[in-house]
C-alpha cells in the first residue's frame, strides 16, 4: 500500500533542505523525534523522519490514521501545540498519546500553494517540552511552508521538463520529416526543370512558349523553396549553414547563372547588374549564389516594376560585397528587424507570397562566411548588402 505513495515520499526525499529541518528541530525544541509526514483521509505515511528516541518509523513506514492527531489537523488546517499532556485541557484524554505514549506535541499543517493540504511537520516527545510559544510556533510554520513551496517548485519543475522533452521530440520529428520531404522533392523538381528546358530548345509556337515557361518558373521558384526548407531542418537539427569553401573556382559564373535564371522566368523587371570584381573569391560558390537567389527573387517579389532592379558586386577595403537593390514602397521600420526571422513574410502581391524563409537563409549564409546582412529602406530605394571579409 505504501507504494500508492512512494511518489510523495521521493519527492519529499528529493527536497535537501528537509535533514536539515528536523535535525535543527529537534536541537532548537529538545525534541528526540520530529518528522514529515504523508497525511490523507484515510492514510498517515513518513516521509522522512529523524528519530533520537526509537520510536521505531522510517520512511516510508505508516501509522493507522485515526490513532494520530494529524487527522484533526488536516480537517481544521490548524496546528497544534502541546507542552505537557497531562497538564493539557483539551489533549489530557485523547488517545493518541496513551498510545505513543508522548508528552509533548507539536505539528504544523503543510499546505501548498494551490490550496490543497499534503501532510505536517510534526515532533514528538515522552519529556514535557516549551513549544507553544512565538518563537517555536513561527519556526514551524516557516519551515512548513519552505517544504510546500519545495514541493510545489519541484512538481511544476517536473513537468516543464517533462513538456520540453515531449515538444523536443516533436520538433526532432517534424523538422527530420520535412528535411527527408524536402530530399524526395529535389529530384522531380529537378526533373521537370531539365525537361523545360529540352522543350524550350525544341520548336513551339508562342502559346507553348509561354506555358512551358511558366512551368519552368515555377519548377526554378519550387527548387528555392526547397533548398531554404532543407537549411531550415539542418539549422533547426544542430548542423546549421556549413560552407564548402573554394577559392580555387571563380564566383561570378555562378551570379550570372543565378541572374539569368531568375530574370528568365520572372519578366516584369528590369534587371541592372554591375559585377566588378576580380575572381576567385575565397567562398562557397554555391552558398553565394543561394543567397543572391534569395536577395534577388525578394527584390522580384517586392519591387516595383517602374523602377529597375540593381545587382553589385565588388571588392572593398579587404572585404567582398554584394548588394541588391530595388524602387518601390519602403519597409515599415517596425518590420525591419523581425525580416531575418525564420517564416516572417512581408505582404506581396496575389500569387506570389512565399515561406518567410529566403532572407533567413540569406543571413545564415552570411554568418556562415563570418559576414553580415543588413538592410536600409527609403522611399527611393531598398538595398539589402551583403558584406564578407576576405582573409
Amino acid at each position: 500500500m505504501t507504494n500508492d505513495f512512494q511518489a510523495d515520499i521521493d519527492a519529499i526525499g528529493r527536497i535537501e533542505a528537509v535533514p536539515t529541518i528536523l535535525d535543527v528541530v529537534c536541537r532548537t525544541t529538545g525534541m528526540g523525534f520530529a518528522a514529515v509526514a504523508r497525511v490523507t483521509e484515510d492514510r498517515w505515511i513518513a516521509c522522512q523522519v529523524l528519530d533520537g528516541i526509537s520510536f521505531g518509523l522510517k520512511p516510508g513506514g505508516e501509522l493507522a490514521v485515526k490513532t494520530t492527531i494529524c487527522e484533526e489537523i488536516r480537517d481544521s488546517g490548524e496546528a497544534v501545540i502541546i507542552d505537557e499532556v497531562a497538564k493539557d485541557a483539551v489533549y489530557s484524554a485523547h488517545h493518541t498519546p496513551a498510545i505513543y505514549g508522548f508528552q509533548s506535541y507539536i505539528s504544523m499543517p503543510i499546505v501548498l500553494p494551490d490550496g490543497s493540504f499534503f501532510g505536517t511537520l510534526c515532533a514528538i516527545d515522552p519529556r514535557p517540552a516549551r513549544l507553544n510559544n512565538p518563537e517555536t510556533i513561527g519556526m514551524f510554520k516557516l519551515f512548513a511552508e519552505l517544504i510546500a513551496f519545495h514541493l510545489h517548485a519541484n512538481e511544476r519543475l517536473a513537468k516543464t521538463e517533462e513538456a520540453l522533452i515531449d515538444e523536443r521530440k516533436i520538433s526532432e520529428f517534424r523538422e527530420q520529416f520535412v528535411a527527408v520531404l524536402g530530399h524526395d522533392l529535389r529530384n522531380p523538381v529537378a526533373s521537370i526543370d531539365s525537361g523545360t528546358r529540352m522543350l524550350l530548345r525544341s520548336p513551339l509556337d508562342e502559346k507553348a512558349t509561354h506555358i512551358v515557361k511558366l512551368i519552368r518558373g515555377s519548377a526554378v521558384r519550387m527548387s528555392g523553396l526547397i533548398d531554404n526548407v532543407l537549411d531550415l531542418a539542418r539549422a533547426r537539427l544542430g548542423g546549421g549553414v556549413v560552407p564548402e569553401v573554394d577559392d580555387a573556382q571563380p564566383l561570378k559564373p555562378t551570379l550570372i547563372q543565378v541572374i539569368d535564371e531568375l530574370t528568365s522566368v520572372r519578366t516584369g523587371h528590369v534587371v541592372e547588374a554591375h559585377l566588378d570584381f576580380a575572381d576567385p573569391v575565397k567562398c562557397d560558390r554555391v552558398r553565394i549564389g543561394q543567397l543572391l537567389s534569395n536577395l534577388l527573387g525578394n527584390a522580384l517579389m517586392h519591387g516595383s516594376e517602374n523602377g529597375p532592379i540593381r545587382v553589385n558586386a565588388s571588392i572593398d577595403g579587404g572585404a567582398f560585397e554584394l548588394w541588391v537593390s530595388n524602387t518601390g514602397e519602403p519597409i515599415p521600420p517596425e518590420a525591419t528587424g523581425q525580416l531575418f526571422l525564420p517564416f516572417f513574410r512581408r505582404e506581396a502581391r496575389p500569387g506570389q507570397q512565399g515561406l518567410g524563409l529566403g532572407l533567413y537563409i540569406a543571413s545564415e549564409i552570411a554568418r556562415a562566411h563570418g559576414g553580415t546582412l543588413q538592410v536600409s529602406s527609403t522611399p527611393e530605394e531598398t538595398r539589402f548588402t551583403f558584406r564578407m571579409p576576405l582573409v
